[in-house]
């Protein structure tokens, strides 16, 4: 009977030591679960967020489908020349790669021809009769097309004016604006 005995409590120290493995292999089971629910819940909402904010993403395009062109009202402004009064008429066509990305931007058009009337008052008559004057102001009409829309695009113009300074490339944020256009140019 001794040799019963001794065998009893044996067997019930090992049983308590199961029992604790499946409630540690349970409570690790439920903590996995629990962490994959998060990501998940955690990417549903990073995609609810990007679709919130469409102009700063591209939604990808198919190759041979035309591009969406999105025309502005012209604009006549008075040119910042001091000796005498000249004023430019300038028409101006945005062309953006997705057709949801033109409403968005008609939605943002009295901001965006604020921010394009603001470019072009700034300019001289010799800023604007170049070339390069031209394509200086495309990519500023472009920075600031989408400016209202919570996208900011650096100027190329200045970074290449400033010194050089080691800094880590950050790749650019995508516009929804692929390109300017100008229908109309005449300055007077």
């Amino acid at each position: 009977m001794a040799g019963a005995a001794a065998e009893a409590p044996a067997a019930g120290g090992g049983g308590k030591k199961k029992l604790i493995l499946i409630i540690v292999a349970v409570l690790v089971l439920v903590l996995v679960g629990v962490a994959a629910l998060l990501l998940m819940k955690k990417k549903s909402h990073a995609e609810d967020g990007e679709e919130a904010e469409a102009p700063a993403a591209h939604a990808t395009v198919k190759a041979g489908t035309p591009p969406t062109f999105v025309p502005l009202d012209p604009f006549t402004v008075n040119l910042a020349d001091k000796e005498v009064d000249r004023y430019a008429q300038i028409g101006v066509t945005l062309e953006v790669a997705d057709p949801k990305v033109a409403d968005q931007i008609k939605a943002y058009m009295p901001a965006i021809r604020n921010n394009v009337l603001m470019v072009l008052s700034h300019k001289t008559s010799a800023d604007l009769l170049t070339q390069e004057g031209k394509e200086k102001l495309a990519r500023e009409i472009r920075r600031e097309s989408v400016r209202p829309m919570g996208v900011e695009l650096d100027d190329e113009e200045e970074d290449a004016d400033a010194p050089k300074k080691k800094k880590k490339k950050r790749r650019a944020p995508d516009s929804p604006v692929t390109q300017v256009l100008f229908s109309t140019f005449i300055v007077q």
